[in-house]
């Protein structure tokens, strides 16, 4: 089994590097079990900076450019360019925990009708009392997951933190390029669904930094969030056309 990293990336060189090097060293610790493969592609999404440079540095990193900018559009050819039996759609300011990659090649191998798998973010530069409210955010997602699932109408998936299989994602035509931003997990979620069984796990976090709930104010980032999550799955289109690009 093969697991693609695919990690969209405009002008990320702040982050980049530590993400690639969390990736690395997990990549490192893995079980040596026979069959397993790791790839690792960053897609370079119209930078202006020294992103591509700065992955283009590790030995080991693919980079494909996309010169046309857009979140869906770099996780797109990030999945036309990858080899992997899966794909683990993580984002450039992401941070993998101790294990990560190797729960995703466990979770996989010991289901044959798992097509996808994600857990929650973690922001590592909030209080402990701001992750507990970022918590019950997920608790009530879950809970309206729930809810999609006894309907069969959609699931739930955290975009920056989840794994498909490439069959899955091949038999639903890839991601939505129309998407700019807000909803893509949950389009992704409500496809795929059809083609297999979806997980979203607490026991899978992932870190990320907090410069976009920062930017656009928790109170609103939320908001943008829950309403595209449900918007999305009922009409089949995000509520948010557009997003903020935050970079600090």
């Amino acid at each position: 089994m093969k697991l693609s990293f695919v990690i969209p990336a405009y002008n990320e060189e702040k982050y980049i590097g530590l993400c690639l090097e969390s990736v690395l060293a997990d990549v490192k610790n893995l079980k040596n079990e026979p069959g397993r493969e790791v790839e690792i592609i960053v897609v370079n999404n119209a930078s202006t900076d020294r992103t591509k440079e700065v992955a283009s540095s590790y030995p080991s990193v693919i980079v494909v450019d996309e010169a046309k900018k857009g979140l869906t559009r770099a996780r797109q050819a990030g999945y036309l360019a990858s080899t992997g039996d899966l794909i683990a759609n993580i984002d450039a300011d992401t941070v993998l925990p101790f294990g990560w990659t190797e729960k995703v090649f466990e979770k996989f191998s010991k289901n044959e009708k798992l097509v996808a798998l994600s857990g929650p973010y973690i922001f590592y530069d909030l209080s402990k009392m701001a992750n507990y409210f970022v918590l019950m955010f997920y608790f009530i997602g879950s809970f309206i997951n729930i809810f999609y699932k006894f309907f069969r109408i959609g699931s739930m998936l955290q975009g920056g933190n989840y794994i498909v299989k490439k069959s899955a994602l091949d038999k639903i035509g890839g991601f939505n390029t129309e998407i700019d931003f807000y909803g893509e997990d949950t389009d992704i979620a409500r496809r795929i669904h059809k083609e297999g069984k979806v997980v979203f796990t607490f026991k899978l976090p992932m870190y990320t930094t907090a410069r976009r709930l920062k930017g656009e104010g928790f109170f609103t980032m939320f908001l943008r969030y829950g309403i595209n999550y449900l918007w999305t799955t009922f009409f089949k289109k995000p509520f948010t056309k557009e997003s903020i690009d935050i970079r600090t």
